[in-house]
Protein backbone atom coordinates (compact mmCIF):
# COMPACT_ATOMS: atom_id res chain seq x y z
CA UNK A 1 0.00 0.00 0.00
CA UNK A 2 1.46 3.36 -1.13
CA UNK A 3 1.58 6.87 1.10
CA UNK A 4 -1.42 8.26 -0.87
CA UNK A 5 -3.55 4.36 -0.42
CA UNK A 6 -2.80 4.89 3.16
CA UNK A 7 -3.65 8.37 3.63
CA UNK A 8 -7.13 7.04 2.16
CA UNK A 9 -7.61 4.15 4.44
CA UNK A 10 -7.25 5.99 7.30
CA UNK A 11 -9.46 9.24 6.11
CA UNK A 12 -6.69 11.97 6.58
CA UNK A 13 -4.26 14.11 5.23
CA UNK A 14 -0.41 14.52 5.25
CA UNK A 15 -0.14 18.10 4.94
CA UNK A 16 -3.10 19.32 7.01
CA UNK A 17 -3.55 16.65 9.43
CA UNK A 18 -7.07 15.84 11.38
CA UNK A 19 -9.21 18.70 12.95
CA UNK A 20 -10.02 18.79 16.61
CA UNK A 21 -13.44 17.34 15.83
CA UNK A 22 -12.26 14.30 14.16
CA UNK A 23 -9.80 13.86 16.87
CA UNK A 24 -11.90 13.70 19.67
CA UNK A 25 -14.67 11.41 17.73
CA UNK A 26 -11.40 8.99 17.21
CA UNK A 27 -10.44 9.04 20.66
CA UNK A 28 -14.08 8.82 22.23
CA UNK A 29 -14.31 5.58 19.74
CA UNK A 30 -10.67 3.87 20.44
CA UNK A 31 -9.77 5.34 23.96
CA UNK A 32 -6.59 6.92 24.54
CA UNK A 33 -3.40 6.05 23.23
CA UNK A 34 -1.99 4.59 26.58
CA UNK A 35 -1.05 0.79 27.82
CA UNK A 36 -4.12 -0.45 30.09
CA UNK A 37 -3.99 -2.32 33.04
CA UNK A 38 -5.35 -5.35 33.41
CA UNK A 39 -7.89 -6.31 36.57
CA UNK A 40 -5.57 -6.15 39.72
CA UNK A 41 -5.90 -8.83 41.96
CA UNK A 42 -6.67 -6.92 45.81
CA UNK A 43 -4.20 -6.86 48.17
CA UNK A 44 -6.74 -8.66 50.51
CA UNK A 45 -7.04 -11.69 47.57
CA UNK A 46 -3.52 -11.83 47.08
CA UNK A 47 -2.95 -12.50 50.91
CA UNK A 48 -4.87 -15.44 50.78
CA UNK A 49 -4.41 -16.81 47.78
CA UNK A 50 -0.78 -17.48 49.65
CA UNK A 51 -2.46 -20.18 51.61
CA UNK A 52 -4.07 -21.95 48.36
CA UNK A 53 -0.70 -23.96 48.38
CA UNK A 54 -1.33 -27.97 49.47
CA UNK A 55 0.68 -28.03 52.01
CA UNK A 56 -0.17 -24.76 53.68
CA UNK A 57 -3.31 -26.08 53.65
CA UNK A 58 -2.06 -29.46 55.07
CA UNK A 59 -0.77 -27.17 57.57
CA UNK A 60 -3.55 -25.30 58.55
CA UNK A 61 -5.78 -28.89 59.00
CA UNK A 62 -3.27 -29.90 61.38
CA UNK A 63 -3.21 -26.24 63.30
CA UNK A 64 -7.63 -27.25 63.56
CA UNK A 65 -6.81 -30.29 65.03
CA UNK A 66 -4.35 -29.51 67.33
CA UNK A 67 -6.34 -27.06 69.08
CA UNK A 68 -9.02 -29.37 68.87
CA UNK A 69 -6.92 -31.49 71.32
CA UNK A 70 -5.66 -28.72 73.25
CA UNK A 71 -2.33 -28.22 72.51
CA UNK A 72 -2.73 -24.53 72.05
CA UNK A 73 1.34 -23.97 71.84
CA UNK A 74 1.42 -25.85 68.65
CA UNK A 75 -1.59 -24.48 67.01
CA UNK A 76 -0.19 -21.15 67.16
CA UNK A 77 3.41 -22.25 66.57
CA UNK A 78 1.73 -23.48 62.86
CA UNK A 79 -0.23 -20.61 62.75
CA UNK A 80 2.44 -18.20 63.10
CA UNK A 81 4.51 -20.27 60.56
CA UNK A 82 1.86 -20.25 57.99
CA UNK A 83 1.19 -16.56 58.66
CA UNK A 84 4.52 -15.41 58.27
CA UNK A 85 5.21 -17.37 54.97
CA UNK A 86 2.44 -16.09 53.55
CA UNK A 87 3.08 -12.45 54.59
CA UNK A 88 6.18 -13.46 52.67
CA UNK A 89 5.07 -14.48 49.77
CA UNK A 90 2.45 -11.83 49.39
CA UNK A 91 5.12 -8.75 50.03
CA UNK A 92 7.55 -10.33 47.39
CA UNK A 93 4.21 -10.53 44.70
CA UNK A 94 3.62 -6.99 45.17
CA UNK A 95 6.89 -5.81 45.17
CA UNK A 96 7.30 -7.48 42.15
CA UNK A 97 4.31 -5.86 40.22
CA UNK A 98 5.71 -3.33 38.11
CA UNK A 99 6.74 -5.12 34.45
CA UNK A 100 3.89 -3.15 32.78
CA UNK A 101 5.30 0.00 34.67
CA UNK A 102 8.87 -0.75 32.62
CA UNK A 103 6.83 -0.99 28.91
CA UNK A 104 4.63 2.29 30.34
CA UNK A 105 8.53 4.08 30.99
CA UNK A 106 9.15 3.16 27.25
CA UNK A 107 6.30 5.55 26.01
CA UNK A 108 7.26 9.09 24.30
CA UNK A 109 5.77 11.36 27.07
CA UNK A 110 5.26 13.98 24.00
CA UNK A 111 5.01 13.55 20.67
CA UNK A 112 5.12 16.35 17.55
CA UNK A 113 2.04 16.43 15.79
CA UNK A 114 0.22 17.60 12.43
CA UNK A 115 -3.21 18.97 13.78
CA UNK A 116 -5.33 21.48 11.32
CA UNK A 117 -1.88 22.49 9.23
CA UNK A 118 0.20 23.26 12.66
CA UNK A 119 2.84 21.11 14.56
CA UNK A 120 1.93 20.80 18.16
CA UNK A 121 3.52 19.05 20.95
CA UNK A 122 1.11 17.09 22.83
CA UNK A 123 0.97 14.30 25.10
CA UNK A 124 1.70 10.56 23.37
CA UNK A 125 -1.96 9.71 25.04
CA UNK A 126 -3.37 12.02 23.39
CA UNK A 127 -2.61 10.83 19.45
CA UNK A 128 -5.26 9.06 17.69
CA UNK A 129 -5.02 6.86 14.63
CA UNK A 130 -4.56 8.91 11.16
CA UNK A 131 -2.31 11.26 13.31
CA UNK A 132 0.68 12.56 11.32
CA UNK A 133 3.91 12.55 13.65
CA UNK A 134 7.14 13.70 12.76
CA UNK A 135 10.22 12.66 15.06
CA UNK A 136 14.14 12.70 15.05
CA UNK A 137 17.28 11.48 16.87
CA UNK A 138 16.95 11.15 20.57
CA UNK A 139 13.23 10.36 20.17
CA UNK A 140 11.07 7.67 21.39
CA UNK A 141 7.78 6.94 18.80
CA UNK A 142 4.54 7.71 20.62
CA UNK A 143 2.59 5.04 18.69
CA UNK A 144 2.99 2.65 16.01
CA UNK A 145 3.27 3.96 12.51
CA UNK A 146 3.64 4.07 8.55
CA UNK A 147 6.76 5.81 7.41
CA UNK A 148 5.92 8.58 4.66
CA UNK A 149 9.00 10.59 4.47
CA UNK A 150 12.47 10.32 6.35
CA UNK A 151 15.93 10.91 6.10
CA UNK A 152 18.97 8.60 6.87
CA UNK A 153 16.30 7.26 9.52
CA UNK A 154 17.59 4.76 11.60
CA UNK A 155 15.42 3.16 14.91
CA UNK A 156 16.47 1.01 18.37
CA UNK A 157 13.86 -1.57 18.11
CA UNK A 158 15.62 -4.39 20.58
CA UNK A 159 12.86 -4.29 23.00
CA UNK A 160 10.88 -6.24 20.48
CA UNK A 161 13.22 -7.74 18.05
CA UNK A 162 16.28 -8.18 20.02
CA UNK A 163 18.38 -7.06 17.43
CA UNK A 164 21.61 -5.14 18.66
CA UNK A 165 22.14 -2.77 15.97
CA UNK A 166 19.38 0.16 15.11
CA UNK A 167 16.97 -0.47 12.25
CA UNK A 168 17.46 1.13 8.56
CA UNK A 169 14.01 2.73 7.82
CA UNK A 170 12.59 3.42 4.29
CA UNK A 171 9.41 5.09 3.25
CA UNK A 172 8.65 2.89 0.16
CA UNK A 173 5.86 -0.08 0.12
CA UNK A 174 7.05 -3.36 0.99
CA UNK A 175 6.79 -5.52 -1.88
CA UNK A 176 6.45 -8.69 0.00
CA UNK A 177 4.20 -9.38 3.03
CA UNK A 178 6.04 -9.64 6.21
CA UNK A 179 4.80 -10.60 9.29
CA UNK A 180 8.31 -9.92 11.72
CA UNK A 181 8.39 -6.57 12.94
CA UNK A 182 12.45 -6.93 12.17
CA UNK A 183 11.09 -6.92 8.84
CA UNK A 184 8.56 -4.40 8.29
CA UNK A 185 11.14 -1.70 7.07
CA UNK A 186 8.86 0.83 6.42
CA UNK A 187 7.15 1.30 9.95
CA UNK A 188 7.79 2.83 13.42
CA UNK A 189 7.12 1.10 16.70
CA UNK A 190 5.40 2.63 20.15
CA UNK A 191 8.20 2.72 22.27
CA UNK A 192 11.57 2.28 19.71
CA UNK A 193 13.88 4.83 20.31
CA UNK A 194 15.48 6.92 17.06
CA UNK A 195 18.69 7.15 16.94
CA UNK A 196 19.65 8.99 13.23
CA UNK A 197 18.41 10.95 10.93
CA UNK A 198 14.14 11.87 11.51
CA UNK A 199 11.62 11.37 9.36
CA UNK A 200 7.48 11.65 9.03
CA UNK A 201 4.58 8.52 9.23
CA UNK A 202 1.24 8.58 9.52
CA UNK A 203 -0.56 7.16 13.19
CA UNK A 204 -1.99 3.05 12.01
CA UNK A 205 -2.23 1.76 15.40
CA UNK A 206 -2.61 3.17 19.34
CA UNK A 207 -2.63 1.80 22.69
CA UNK A 208 -3.11 -1.73 23.11
CA UNK A 209 -3.27 -2.25 19.50
CA UNK A 210 0.43 -1.55 19.14
CA UNK A 211 3.06 -3.79 19.16
CA UNK A 212 4.26 -2.58 22.69
CA UNK A 213 0.56 -3.17 23.75
CA UNK A 214 0.83 -6.53 22.80
CA UNK A 215 3.73 -7.68 25.03
CA UNK A 216 1.43 -6.03 27.74
CA UNK A 217 -1.36 -8.25 27.24
CA UNK A 218 0.84 -10.81 27.12
CA UNK A 219 2.32 -9.73 30.68
CA UNK A 220 -1.11 -10.09 31.96
CA UNK A 221 -2.55 -12.60 30.51
CA UNK A 222 0.11 -15.36 30.80
CA UNK A 223 -0.74 -18.55 32.14
CA UNK A 224 0.48 -19.43 35.21
CA UNK A 225 2.03 -23.39 35.27
CA UNK A 226 2.98 -24.55 38.59
CA UNK A 227 6.93 -25.10 39.26
CA UNK A 228 9.00 -27.99 39.31
CA UNK A 229 9.08 -26.98 43.25
CA UNK A 230 5.59 -26.59 43.49
CA UNK A 231 4.75 -30.27 42.26
CA UNK A 232 7.26 -31.77 44.33
CA UNK A 233 5.57 -30.29 47.19
CA UNK A 234 2.41 -31.00 46.43
CA UNK A 235 3.87 -34.59 46.29
CA UNK A 236 5.72 -34.60 49.41
CA UNK A 237 2.61 -33.45 51.03
CA UNK A 238 0.26 -36.16 49.59
CA UNK A 239 2.71 -38.61 51.01
CA UNK A 240 3.00 -37.11 54.28
CA UNK A 241 -1.06 -37.36 54.73
CA UNK A 242 -1.21 -40.64 53.57
CA UNK A 243 1.79 -41.93 55.85
CA UNK A 244 0.28 -39.86 58.60
CA UNK A 245 -3.67 -41.65 57.71
CA UNK A 246 -2.11 -45.20 57.77
CA UNK A 247 0.26 -44.25 61.03
CA UNK A 248 -3.32 -43.33 62.85
CA UNK A 249 -5.19 -46.39 61.94
CA UNK A 250 -2.68 -48.64 62.76
CA UNK A 251 -1.90 -46.85 66.18
CA UNK A 252 -5.60 -46.56 67.33
CA UNK A 253 -6.18 -50.18 65.94
CA UNK A 254 -3.57 -51.58 67.87
CA UNK A 255 -4.06 -49.92 71.03
CA UNK A 256 -7.63 -50.63 70.85
CA UNK A 257 -6.53 -54.65 69.98
CA UNK A 258 -4.44 -54.30 72.99
CA UNK A 259 -7.06 -53.12 75.39
CA UNK A 260 -6.89 -48.79 75.41
CA UNK A 261 -10.02 -47.19 75.27
CA UNK A 262 -10.20 -46.40 71.50
CA UNK A 263 -11.09 -42.16 72.19
CA UNK A 264 -7.61 -42.20 74.10
CA UNK A 265 -6.12 -43.91 71.25
CA UNK A 266 -8.07 -41.61 68.86
CA UNK A 267 -6.41 -38.95 70.23
CA UNK A 268 -2.82 -41.00 70.27
CA UNK A 269 -2.95 -41.71 66.79
CA UNK A 270 -4.12 -37.70 66.00
CA UNK A 271 -1.20 -36.56 67.97
CA UNK A 272 1.41 -38.75 66.01
CA UNK A 273 -0.55 -37.90 62.79
CA UNK A 274 0.24 -33.99 63.16
CA UNK A 275 3.49 -34.37 64.62
CA UNK A 276 4.28 -36.08 61.10
CA UNK A 277 3.61 -33.03 59.34
CA UNK A 278 7.16 -30.65 59.32
CA UNK A 279 5.32 -27.42 59.96
CA UNK A 280 8.99 -25.52 59.59
CA UNK A 281 8.76 -27.02 55.78
CA UNK A 282 6.96 -24.30 54.32
CA UNK A 283 8.59 -21.23 55.56
CA UNK A 284 11.87 -22.85 55.11
CA UNK A 285 11.56 -23.15 51.29
CA UNK A 286 9.87 -19.70 51.67
CA UNK A 287 12.72 -18.07 53.22
CA UNK A 288 14.97 -20.21 51.27
CA UNK A 289 13.30 -18.74 48.11
CA UNK A 290 13.36 -14.94 49.34
CA UNK A 291 16.82 -15.00 49.78
CA UNK A 292 17.41 -15.92 46.06
CA UNK A 293 15.08 -12.75 44.99
CA UNK A 294 17.03 -10.67 46.69
CA UNK A 295 20.12 -11.51 45.12
CA UNK A 296 18.08 -11.25 41.31
CA UNK A 297 17.28 -7.93 42.56
CA UNK A 298 20.88 -7.12 43.69
CA UNK A 299 21.68 -8.09 39.50
CA UNK A 300 18.83 -5.79 38.61
CA UNK A 301 16.40 -8.66 37.70
CA UNK A 302 12.76 -9.21 39.01
CA UNK A 303 10.96 -12.08 39.95
CA UNK A 304 7.11 -11.97 40.15
CA UNK A 305 6.51 -15.49 41.79
CA UNK A 306 9.12 -17.03 44.43
CA UNK A 307 8.99 -20.32 43.18
CA UNK A 308 10.36 -18.87 39.85
CA UNK A 309 13.36 -18.69 41.61
CA UNK A 310 13.79 -22.20 41.85
CA UNK A 311 12.81 -22.99 38.30
CA UNK A 312 15.25 -20.50 36.90
CA UNK A 313 18.56 -22.24 38.94
CA UNK A 314 17.28 -25.39 37.88
CA UNK A 315 17.91 -24.53 34.07
CA UNK A 316 21.28 -25.24 32.60
CA UNK A 317 20.70 -23.81 29.03
CA UNK A 318 18.67 -21.13 28.34
CA UNK A 319 18.05 -20.52 24.19
CA UNK A 320 17.47 -16.63 22.63
CA UNK A 321 17.86 -15.62 19.47
CA UNK A 322 19.09 -12.33 20.05
CA UNK A 323 20.88 -10.94 23.01
CA UNK A 324 18.37 -7.95 23.12
CA UNK A 325 16.04 -9.54 23.82
CA UNK A 326 17.02 -10.53 27.82
CA UNK A 327 19.75 -7.45 27.83
CA UNK A 328 19.71 -3.68 27.10
CA UNK A 329 22.60 -4.23 24.61
CA UNK A 330 25.02 -2.63 26.72
CA UNK A 331 28.74 -3.98 27.29
CA UNK A 332 30.46 -3.52 30.19
CA UNK A 333 34.07 -4.28 31.21
CA UNK A 334 34.30 -6.18 34.44
CA UNK A 335 37.84 -7.72 34.60
CA UNK A 336 41.42 -6.58 32.53
CA UNK A 337 44.19 -9.21 31.94
CA UNK A 338 47.28 -8.21 31.88
CA UNK A 339 50.79 -9.48 32.39
CA UNK A 340 49.27 -12.39 34.12
CA UNK A 341 47.72 -10.51 36.73
CA UNK A 342 44.17 -8.44 36.83
CA UNK A 343 45.31 -4.68 35.62
CA UNK A 344 44.38 -1.76 33.74
CA UNK A 345 45.98 -2.44 30.07
CA UNK A 346 43.35 -3.95 28.28
CA UNK A 347 45.04 -7.28 27.19
CA UNK A 348 42.29 -9.79 27.56
CA UNK A 349 38.88 -8.27 28.51
CA UNK A 350 35.53 -10.07 30.27
CA UNK A 351 32.52 -8.40 29.61
CA UNK A 352 28.48 -8.87 30.78
CA UNK A 353 25.74 -7.62 28.87
CA UNK A 354 23.60 -5.36 31.29
CA UNK A 355 20.36 -6.40 32.54
CA UNK A 356 17.19 -5.72 31.05
CA UNK A 357 14.70 -5.06 33.86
Amino acid sequence: MNNQEMEKALQTNVTHGLDDDEVKDRLRKNGFNELKEGEKQSAILLFFAQFKDFMVIVLLAATLVSGILGEYIDAIAIMAIVFLNGLLGFFQERKAEKSLDALKEMAAPQVNVLRDGQWLKIPSREVVVGDILKFSSGDRIGADLRIIDHSSLEIEESALTGESLPAVKCSDPLMNEVEGIGDQENMAFMGTMVTRGNGVGIVIATGMNTAMGKIADLLQTAETKETPLQRRLEQLGKILIVTALILTVIVVLTGVIQGHDLYTMFLAGVSLAVAAIPEGLPAIVTVALSLGVQRMIKQKAIVRKLPAVETLGCATVICSDKTGTLTQNKMTVTKVWSGGKLGMSVVLVTIRSESFL
